[in-house]
């Protein structure tokens, strides 16, 4: 059946956050957390160097062969993404790509031979690809052209045909075009002349369904008959809403859908395409995030964000009954696929000391059985911390949330320097999921608290929209809350606190600094957001069915341009007085490389260390490993020196630059996806 893969609706965090032990939790604070294991060792056993954290394998994505005797996945176990088979029985893998320089990412095998859609695009410039790879190594560009991006729908039911969206006619909005699996010959079958979002085709090609961004927080959803092309809404609602597809049913007579209108979280519903009648088909206490129906129907498989935790269920849609997927080891289930003869699933155990491992099993009953083992042996995952949800009312009463990373050295003995972490968005999620990134940091000693601060998804739609037009200002807020918080914390060090973030989160670490100065020690900006008047007129063209959105959520540079200049950082950083560190990809579309630039420039004036990292094989996000031990190791150094220590190790009037290019092949590093997942 079709999965509807959507395209990037926000400046989405590329860096990953997350995973489950308990932390003392001040008066007016609460926390959750995993049981500790007892351990006669004293943890962490020994500090391991960026180059053996690195050393984990990712993983990530998952695709049965026809007779389902392989799976197809993509892994960085090369140092850059590949895509690779290998037996669903275990074994060897077979490597689909082998690039040592560029990142390729599995898809999907077609439905009835053993042929491979594959993705890429120019080191991180997201102007992304549709390859086919035959068994015998033979690759063409489905989509070829200059400055276009593509992405698959889906494959139809019988497999003859496969659907592709690409913005090669118009660079601002993604057509619709049916391609014919054998010979790739191809029609435009829907001309988006409104700038609406494909999000899924029905498996008989007789439905396209369509988001509209009226605003971050309100959206519609439109199902178009494509033999005709007329257009029925199916999102009525009063007030602010989203809407979301999922999947059409097999057989073409319903859409399934998330929709928030009846509450603060989204539930499931389905809306039938002949009588357009609505049915709700599951409800959570969280947002229902993600649905998908197996090939023939039999089951729907859907995702809880259940307090930053992924929760995935499995029912058989004939009764409404829960399968009960296997009993794991610790760790949360996590991408979880129906194979088409609906006999067996794929999916990814992931948890705080466990980086995605991929599993087999068989609906009847069998053993789950683990393909992949992605955390390097050399690394003790009792040496690794669990996470803690904790909650803290914020400067007017509202309680926020975030995860917490106490290290095993950490205590009222032996404080220790501690970083807010702030996530990408505005709108994303600090969740539960193995970090190398901050396992890394916590290894060595610091105390990481992920914050979700006004604005975070998952927390319910209010306080989803609670940031509108106030960025750089409530939000910010939060995180002089949080660092209170830590203070409040009897192993952290109350003078050693530092702010960190990556996207959005690099905006916040900026604007901490220039609006909040002596609030933290030293701040690590991963390509941040310096001047919102130019992010906003740079953002890439495709982006133009959200931009009135985003303009919204943000600021319109053409009407509130005074008020984009105040909420950015880089026409006040001569307030900036502590240690930046600023890391950036060279091929960032989203962030571009001036923002960077001008930020670093503005603060060395002000005679502090500023340290400056480029990759010029990078976009929003380092995912090839020599970038990621080159941009982790320079981060714990840059800690180390101004926020553990005292010293400076770069002439204050100038910092220091290091560009790495794609040509080289020393050590070099920044962040890698999370999980697993491409950057983008």
């Amino acid at each position: 059946m079709l999965r509807p893969v959507p395209l990037a609706l926000a400046l989405a965090a590329i860096l990953p956050l997350v995973a489950c032990q308990p932390a003392p939790a001040p008066e007016g604070a609460t926390s959750t957390a995993a049981t500790p294991v007892e351990d006669a060792v004293a943890r962490p056993s020994r500090q391991y160097s960026i180059e053996e954290f690195v050393e984990s394998v990712g993983v990530a994505g998952a695709s049965f062969s026809p007779d389902e005797s392989r799976i197809l996945f993509s892994s960085n176990k090369a140092g850059v993404w590949n895509a690779y088979t290998m037996p669903v029985a275990g074994g060897d893998w077979t490597p689909v790509t082998d690039s040592t320089t560029r990142n390729s990412y599995a898809v999907a095998y077609f439905p009835n031979d053993d042929r491979v859609l594959v993705t890429r695009d120019n080191d991180g410039d997201e102007l992304d690809h549709l390859f086919v790879i035959d068994p015998d190594g033979s690759e063409k560009d489905l989509t070829p052209g200059k400055d276009l991006k593509a992405q698959l729908v889906g494959f139809s039911q019988d497999g003859a045909h496969f659907f592709v969206v690409t913005n090669e006619r118009d660079p601002r909005f993604f057509d619709l075009y049916r391609y014919a699996a054998d010979g790739y010959a191809r029609e435009r079958v829907f001309t988006n002349e409104a700038g609406l979002q494909p999000e899924a085709v029905s498996p008989d090609g007789r439905w396209l369904a369509l988001g509209k961004a009226n605003s971050t927080n309100d959206s519609d959803l439109f199902v178009v008959r494509l033999e005709d092309g007329s257009q029925t809404r199916v999102s009525e609602h009063e007030g602010q809403a989203q809407f979301s597809a999922q999947a059409f049913s097999p057989d073409g007579e319903w859409l399934y859908y998330t929709a928030n209108d009846a509450g603060e979280f989204s539930e499931l519903r389905r809306v039938s395409l002949s009588s357009w009648k609505h049915e709700t088909v599951q409800r959570a206490d969280w947002d229902i995030v993600a649905a998908a129906l197996s090939h023939g129907g039999k089951y729907l498989a859907m995702v809880v964000n259940d307090d930053g935790s992924a929760r995935v269920e499995l029912f058989d849609t004939a009764s409404g009954e829960e399968v009960r997927l296997p009993k794991m080891p610790a760790g949360e289930i996590r991408g979880l696929r129906i194979a088409d003869s609906e006999d067996r699933i794929a999916f990814y155990l992931n948890g705080d000391r466990q980086p995605s491992d991929l599993y087999v099993v068989d609906l009847d009953g069998g053993e789950p059985r683990q393909l992949t083992t992605s955390l390097n042996p050399a690394i003790d995952p009792a040496d690794l911390v669990e996470s803690s949800v904790v909650r803290f009312k914020s400067f007017d009463g509202m309680e926020i949330p975030n995860i917490l990373w106490k290290p095993h050295q950490a205590s009222a003995e032996n404080k220790v320097p501690a970083l807010v972490w702030v996530h990408g968005g505005p709108g994303g999620q600090t969740t539960r999921a193995h970090s190398a990134t901050i396992q890394y940091l916590a290894n060595h000693g610091y105390v990481v608290l992920g914050i979700n601060n006004r604005g975070s998804s998952g927390y319910g739609k209010t306080f989803f929209a609670a940031d509108d037009g106030k960025h750089g200002r409530e939000p910010l807020w939060d995180t002089i809350e949080a660092k209170k918080y830590l203070q409040s914390l009897d192993y952290v060090d109350p003078d050693r606190i530092g702010i960190i973030g990556g996207s959005y989160g690099g905006y916040m670490v900026l604007s901490a600094l220039a609006f909040k100065p002596g609030e933290f020690k030293t701040g690590v900006d991963i390509f941040g957001v310096a001047n919102w008047v130019r992010t906003l007129e740079s953002i890439p063209p495709y982006w133009e069915s959200f931009r009135e959105a985003l303009y919204q959520e943000i600021g319109n540079p053409e009407t509130q341009h005074d008020f984009l200049v105040e909420t950015s950082p880089l026409f006040h950083a001569d307030k900036i007085d502590v240690p930046l560190m600023v890391l950036q990809g060279a091929n960032d579309p989203r962030v571009i490389k001036p923002e960077s630039d001008d930020i670093v420039a503005a603060v060395r004036k002000n005679g502090v260390p500023v340290e400056y990292v480029v990759f010029d094989d990078e976009g929003h996000g380092f995912s090839k490993k020599k970038n990621q031990i080159e941009g982790y190791g320079k981060i714990l150094a840059f800690l180390d020196t101004y926020l553990k220590g005292d010293g400076t190790e770069a002439d204050p009037a100038t910092g220091t630059d290091t560009t790495t290019g794609a040509g080289d092949t020393g050590d070099t590093g920044g962040d890698a996806p999370a999980d697993g997942e491409a950057a983008g």
